[in-house]
């Protein structure tokens, strides 16, 4: 019997430092996430991140909070409902991290007696910090505890037609009225070095400006490409002529070499640029969180008007929308067909 597993990145269980800083341990301490030698990665999480850390991050969550709860997680489970009503097989939620665990979602599958998994990170772009770290603990757990299960990993649909539909028409209704002088696409941002080590050619990603639009192996597994290629097909749907838009990364942390260029640097320059009316969209992720709702939607708006701007808007991730979920739910019935 088939079903499918969700799997998003998950949400401490309060916005306080208590509950935030066991959530950034297993977080941080994820060897894909941080990807130093166990010993330096302890060291610098435990002994110098979860110092402080914790009660900034409380802070933030806590800005976002709703009467339901964490937003990720709210709007995850929303989600997971309608594509459950949308097909016929068993649908799980999981996250990476916090209390709604992997294991707990292919337990779940496993008493309604699924036996062929259809793995979904719910990620578009592919990632070590994201997609593989979702795959290899999955693994894990399948053959520590569900040894009679068989995976089928979805992999990262960047350009899929109907995701970048789907992401088009969601991008479209939510700018109706509003003018804009620019459209940023800002995606979440990681090392460089990870780029790296996700080439599969060992050679191909320069991160040079070449390297993502020169045809490779390579791109099956690189986020940046993977990124721009995202940004290019959907502003070909929505008809946004060249200057109109452009593309940075944002959530870097201090001490690192990371995908340029900075969300935040590049938005606090936008006015005296010129561009009094900005819009923002986060195609990295598919539900609203800390790093949409927090670092764009409050943040950067609070920058771009100090620095002189006069209108911002925070585009939303699709979320819930109907015809999201209703791609997701195709993509579901294909692998039922299989």
């Amino acid at each position: 019997m088939k079903g499918v597993l969700l799997v998003n990145l998950g949400s401490p269980e309060s916005p306080t430092a208590k509950d935030v800083k066991p959530y950034l341990d297993e977080f941080l301490m994820d060897k894909y996430v941080i990807d130093v030698p166990y010993l330096l990665r302890a060291l610098l999480v435990r002994g110098i991140i979860l110092q402080t850390r914790p009660k900034k991050s409380a802070e933030a969550y806590s800005r976002i909070w709703t009467s339901e709860g964490s937003p990720l997680i709210v709007i995850s489970k929303k989600m997971h409902q309608k594509v459950k009503q949308l097909v016929d097989i068993p649908v799980s939620l999981a996250m990476r991290y916090g209390t709604i665990t992997i294991q707990k979602g292919l337990q779940e599958l496993k008493d309604q007696g699924v036996t062929e998994v259809m793995l979904l990170p719910l990620y578009p772009q592919h990632a070590m910090a994201s997609t593989t770290t979702i795959v290899v603990l999955a693994e894990e757990l399948r053959q520590k505890y569900f040894p009679e299960m068989k995976f089928t990993n979805v992999p990262a649909f960047y350009n899929k037609p109907d995701y970048i539909q789907a992401l088009s028409n969601s991008i479209k209704k939510h700018l109706e009225g509003f003018e804009y002088d620019h459209l940023l696409f800002s995606y979440h941002g990681i090392p460089k070095r990870h780029i790296r080590k996700t080439d599969v050619t060992n050679s191909h990603c320069k991160i040079d400006g070449s390297c993502c639009n020169t045809p490779s192996p390579a791109h099956e597994f690189c986020y940046r490409h993977q990124c721009y290629e995202t940004t290019k097909q959907v502003v070909k749907l929505l008809g946004i002529p060249e200057g109109k838009y452009s593309q940075t990364f944002q959530s870097r942390l201090a001490g690192d070499k990371w995908l340029t260029p900075y969300t935040d640097v590049e938005i606090n320059k936008m006015p005296e640029q010129g561009i009094k009316k900005l819009a923002v969209v986060t195609p990295a992720f598919v539900a609203d969180c800390l790093e949409t709702l927090e670092e764009i939607a409050m943040e950067a708006n609070e920058q771009f008007l100090h620095h002189g701007g006069e209108e911002f808007m925070a585009v939303p991730c699709m979320n819930d929308e109907d015809e999201w979920c209703g791609v997701v739910a195709n993509w579901i019935n294909e692998f039922k067909k299989v």
